[in-house]
């Protein structure tokens, strides 16, 4: 079975123009720009209030998510991050690009590099919720109002991962 060449990457500056036209888009159409974290946190919601529907009802942060008489999958995010995933995959398929494998560097382990990757996943879940939003409705939507707060919070999200990068330098050269 022959494979086929993976395509080239799309130019960046291609990419950020259809990335501001989605945006755009999602206000005109929804009311409202991007995000991700309020479609994990509607699927949590959903999962907690199916096992322990009292404790959903009493906790505040639960609430937000849980309206009178309706479900947290109707949540136009929990689609929005579920389509990421799909066209994810499908970019993948027809570029050529899906393969089975985990980026590291030549000094870490498959095992130490996933760990590396789960306790950064945690700790940015925790600031979005922290932040009041994950990074793609903090610096698309909050950076495309001129929200000072998001603008702050993608300075110092470079700024962190500078400074971890030289760190943790040792585990990719």
């Amino acid at each position: 079975m022959e494979t086929k060449p993976a395509q080239p990457y799309m130019n960046p500056y291609v990419a950020g123009v259809g990335l501001g036209l989605v945006l755009l888009a999602s206000f005109v159409v929804m009311g409202r720009g991007i995000g991700a974290s309020g479609a994990f946190a509607s699927t949590i919601t959903a999962g907690v209030d199916a096992v322990a529907p009292g404790h959903v009802a009493a906790n505040a942060a639960y609430a937000e998510y849980l309206k009178e008489g309706t479900t947290p999958f109707k949540d136009w995010l929990v689609f929005e991050v579920l389509g990421v995933f799909v066209g994810g995959w499908l970019s993948g398929m027809f570029a050529h690009r899906v393969t089975r494998t985990v980026e590291k560097g030549p000094r870490i382990s498959v095992r130490n590099r996933l760990i590396f990757a789960l306790i950064g996943g945690v700790l940015m879940g925790v600031g979005a919720k922290l932040a009041r939003g994950c990074t793609s409705g903090q610096a698309l939507t909050g950076g495309a109002l001129l929200n000072a707060g998001s603008w702050a919070f993608m300075i110092m999200v470079f700024v962190g991962a500078y400074g971890l990068a030289y760190l943790m330098r040792r585990q990719w050269t």
